[in-house]
This record gives structure tokens, C-alpha cells and sequence, in this order.
């Protein structure tokens, strides 16, 4: 994946395949803020994904789906 934010599908969960997500830690008050809306659960935190990454985005959940029909 390099140095820099990725995406990717990971097939092999146990509940279907997921979206893999990789970007930067979102700083404190961008936490709270979403925190508002949605407190995250135990092992859930907030990242920021750069909007040049939609594309490749896209292309990875037609991949998860993809994969999910297989199973």
C-alpha cells in the first residue's frame, strides 16, 4: 500500500468482505464533532480520506461487491 492513503477489500472476514481504509488520524475536534452525530464503538476511530481518492474508492466497493456475489 506504500506511504500514502489507500483502499483496499479484504475477502477474508467472517462477515463478507470489508473496505479497507487507510488515511490520516482525524485531529481532536473533528473526532468530537463526529462524535456528536455517532460515538464510535470500541475499536472504531475517525480518519480523513482525500477526495482525490473517490475514484479509487469506487473501484474497490465494485470489487467488495464483486467478491460478496462469489460467496
Amino acid at each position: 500500500m506504500g506511504n500514502c492513503p489507500a483502499v483496499g477489500v479484504d475477502a477474508g472476514t467472517g462477515q463478507g468482505p470489508e473496505l479497507v481504509l487507510r488515511g490520516r488520524t482525524a485531529d481532536a475536534a473533528t473526532r468530537a464533532a463526529c462524535g456528536q452525530d455517532s460515538p464510535p464503538a470500541a475499536g472504531e476511530t475517525v480518519i480523513r480520506i482525500p477526495a482525490r481518492m473517490v475514484k479509487q474508492i469506487r473501484k474497490t466497493c465494485d470489487a467488495a461487491e464483486a467478491v460478496g456475489a462469489r460467496l
